[in-house]
């Protein structure tokens, strides 16, 4: 029982060291049961509930350089914005991959079953490895009418909201 508690008390601090971290300075955390104030404020709810293993474990995380809650926090970065020429250029680039494409004969405005002799199995593959690149799901009926790197810039730029 005191294993559960004392975890429940840390995992109440790394959340809401986590909440410090993303949110206002400022918050307050009203109406919360026990072992969460007892986090914010860096206490147990009740004596009886610590034992010389925490007391270790609470000495060793004092002396510790790193704080020990911010270790478990994750910080994500955001994705640099979309530019019209991003867009080109990782379509072409992923065009450029595909083994079925000469790289010699792409260009934006190529075609891909009359310029390149590509079938329409291959453009579905293509279609995939926009959507694996982009990270959005194209849907069928959209995706038959993209025929060309051209088409495909644009309509991605349109999902996006990017424009020139």
């Amino acid at each position: 029982m005191l294993g559960v508690v004392s975890r429940t008390v840390m995992a109440a601090r790394v959340l809401v060291q986590c909440v410090r971290s993303v949110a206002r300075p400022s918050l307050r955390l009203w109406g919360t049961n026990a072992a969460v104030r007892a986090a914010v404020v860096g206490t147990t709810p009740h004596r009886s509930l610590s034992s010389a293993g925490d007391s270790r474990r609470t000495r060793w995380l004092e002396l510790s350089r790193i704080s020990p809650l911010s270790v478990f926090c994750r910080r994500y970065g955001d994705l640099p914005p979309l530019t019209f020429d991003s867009i080109t250029d990782r379509v072409l680039y992923v065009l450029k991959l595909y083994d079925k494409i000469n790289p010699e004969k792409l260009n934006k405005s190529s075609h891909f079953m009359k310029d390149l002799g590509l079938d329409s199995l291959d453009q579905v593959e293509i279609i995939m490895a926009m959507e694996d690149e982009f990270g959005f799901e194209i849907p069928d009926a959209d995706a038959e009418k993209l025929m060309s790197p051209e088409d495909i810039v644009q309509y991605i730029a349109d999902k996006k909201d990017v424009y020139e």
